[in-house]
C-alpha cells in the first residue's frame, strides 16, 4: 500500500515550494492542500506549532518545512552520495536560511530610516558576502551545491535564487553566473519544467 501524503500550505511558492520541487522530481503523488488566509486563523489552531507547512504523512501530521524536505530527500535518493554529502546539504540550507532570516528583517521593518540603514548594509556586505560564498561552492561542485548530481540543497537554492530575482530583479545574479546556472539547470529538469507550468499563480 503506497504512502498517502497530503501538503499543507498557503497559495504561496514560500516555505513549501522546495517540498513540492522534490515530489515533482520523484515523481511521488501528493495532495497539494491551499489554505487561504481568511481560513488561516482557525486553520492555525490545528497545525502541530501553529505555522505551515505541514505534511501529513498516512493522516499523522509533520511540521517544519526543512524537517519535511529532509524526510522526502532521504525517502527519494536526493541526501548526497554518502553522510559527507547529507552534512553539506545541511549546512548550505541553513546558511542560506541564515541570509533568507535577514532579508525577511527587512521586508517586516516598518521603520523607514531603519529600513533604509537594513536595506544598505544588505545590500553592501550580506548579500554580496553570502552569495560570494556559494557561487564559489556551486563552481567547484561543477554545477551543483553538493557533489557532482542533484540533491534536495539544489532545488533550495533555484527556488530561493527566483525569489530572489522577483525581489531585486533578474540582473541580480548577474554577478554569479554559477548560481543563476544552477537555477536554470533545475528548472530545466523535465519533471520540474513540467510542474512549473501547470503550478497555481501565486505572488510569491
Amino acid at each position: 500500500m503506497s504512502t498517502h501524503y497530503k501538503l499543507i500550505y498557503f497559495n504561496a511558492r514560500g516555505r513549501a515550494e522546495h517540498i513540492r520541487f522534490i515530489f515533482a522530481y520523484a515523481g511521488v503523488p501528493y495532495e497539494d492542500e491551499r489554505v487561504s488566509r481568511e481560513k488561516w486563523p482557525d486553520y492555525k489552531k490545528r497545525t502541530p506549532f501553529g505555522t505551515l507547512p505541514v505534511l501529513e504523512i498516512d493522516g499523522k501530521p509533520i511540521a517544519q518545512s526543512n524537517a519535511i524536505a529532509r524526510y522526502l530527500a532521504s525517502k527519494y535518493d536526493l541526501l548526497g552520495k554518502n553522510e559527507w554529502e547529507t552534512l553539506q546539504c545541511d549546512v548550505l540550507v541553513d546558511a542560506l536560511g541564515d541570509l533568507k532570516q535577514v532579508l525577511w528583517q527587512l521586508r517586516s521593518e516598518e521603520d523607514p530610516i531603519k529600513r533604509e540603514e537594513r536595506k544598505v548594509k544588505l545590500m553592501m556586505e550580506t548579500i554580496p558576502f553570502y552569495l560570494s560564498k556559494f557561487e564559489s561552492i556551486v563552481a567547484k561542485n561543477n554545477g551543483y551545491s553538493v557533489g557532482d548530481g542533484i540533491t534536495w540543497c539544489d532545488f533550495v537554492f533555484a527556488v530561493s535564487l527566483e525569489s530572489f530575482e522577483l525581489i531585486f530583479g533578474k540582473a541580480s545574479l548577474e554577478r554569479y553566473p554559477h548560481l543563476k546556472a544552477l537555477k536554470d539547470m533545475v528548472y530545466a529538469l523535465p519533471a520540474i519544467a513540467e510542474w512549473v507550468n501547470k503550478r497555481p499563480y501565486t505572488d510569491s
